[in-house]
């Protein structure tokens, strides 16, 4: 328990001084097969004005279309969603240049990876049409190893549209006691809790529980509140939101609550979820025919409230970031090739169009560092 208050204080601290400064990197990672964009691109984002100024493009790249950088800041990860050729690839990173220097190239060991987390010791990957999660230890250099752990799921769930014929691994998110590893199955309509053996050289992943979700719905994305009590879990199906109590890697439902109006008509094609760093708002994204961001306060008892619904301002809002001041919240529209940088409220969380834009193509990760 004292180890876990000692994390919770070191990260505290370290997002107090990492909202402090003025101008940090903000890293997009892209899709670079419709020839729009080049690869990863680095630019300057004034947290004053938010305004932006770009600082390089690291080419040649094949869809980096999610980002991590290392908790030192001196390592990027990237997926490489590339069908059955789909891959890994670490960097070097200089924050002061934004520079990314090639380090290597590993097999994802399962098709289309779509997110990545690091820590200092292990890079995990989870690969969405390959239905699996693999794990790759980190070297000193900040190169990767060929996998050292694939966990494969082989469930299915009840989607008439085709998309849970077989299990699709959307996420996996540390837990922010840093004990377990998040795993959502998109596919099965499962959230798996693993038990994180770092010190383990073969099985780093241990299987501690199974939670299933809402048949039909597609659990994508997980968050939590900064003082780890609360978790959010977005569904990309019906749009609705899952809120839950969290303690030593165990979920509890405490509320589902939907993010577009009762009336709407269309698709929805939930996306992206965050909680800003003073635990008091919670943003959902949907993209289809909604493109919107929905707005709900936090309770002390971690119960949302709906504030707002704004548009995005753009088509597909893939992935969201609240900047590091909270002054800001900016989307990536895969579709419409461009960043959406809103003004955001910190006393009322609502969010209006701050006029910024950054031109990019399919931008689908944003990620800020010093």
């Amino acid at each position: 328990m004292k180890k876990y208050f000692l994390t919770l204080l070191t990260l505290t601290l370290s997002a107090l001084a990492f909202s402090q400064q003025s101008n940090y990197n903000l890293l997009i990672g892209t899709y670079t097969s419709g020839g729009k964009s080049e690869g990863i691109y680095a630019y300057n984002f004034n947290t004053q004005t938010a305004k932006t100024k770009l600082k390089t493009v690291t080419k040649g790249v094949e869809n980096p279309s999610y980002l991590a950088i290392s908790p030192d800041g001196k390592f990027a990860y990237a997926v490489n969603e590339t069908g059955n050729a789909s891959s890994v690839s670490a960097f070097k990173y200089n924050p002061v240049s934004g520079a990314l220097i090639f380090l290597n190239k590993v097999n994802s060991e399962g098709n289309d990876p779509c997110y990545i987390t690091v820590d200092d010791k292990n890079v995990i990957v989870a690969n969405y049409s390959g239905g699996s999660l693999a794990v790759f230890n980190r070297k000193a250099d900040g190169s990767i190893t060929d996998a050292v752990q694939v966990i494969k799921h082989s469930g299915k769930s009840i989607d008439p549209k085709g998309r849970q014929e077989s299990a699709h691994v959307h996420m996996t998110k540390f837990t922010p006691d840093h004990q377990y590893l998040i795993s959502n199955d998109l596919g099965e309509d499962q959230v798996y809790i693993y038990k994180y053996n770092p010190a383990n050289k073969t099985d780093i992943l241990s299987l501690k529980n199974v939670l299933k979700t809402n048949a039909g719905t597609g659990p994508r994305h997980i968050t939590f509140s900064p003082n780890g009590k609360f978790a959010y879990l977005a569904h990309e199906f019906n749009g609705s939101v899952t809120a839950f109590s969290y303690s030593s890697g165990s979920l509890k439902k405490i509320q589902e609550i939907g993010t577009v109006a009762k009336n709407f008509e269309g698709k929805i094609d939930g996306a992206d979820i965050h909680v800003s760093a003073d635990g008091k708002f919670l943003y959902e994204s949907n993209r289809g025919d909604a493109n919107t961001i929905t707005v709900f306060s936090i309770s002390p008892k971690g119960l949302l409230k709906l504030v707002e619904r704004v548009s995005t301002l753009g088509k597909g809002p893939r992935n969201f970031s609240i900047d590091p001041s909270g002054r800001f919240l900016l989307v990536a529209h895969q579709y419409t090739d461009e960043v959406v940088i809103f003004n955001r409220n910190k006393l009322t969380g609502r969010l209006t169009d701050s006029g910024e834009r950054i031109k990019v193509g399919a931008p689908v990760c944003l990620v800020f560092t010093r």
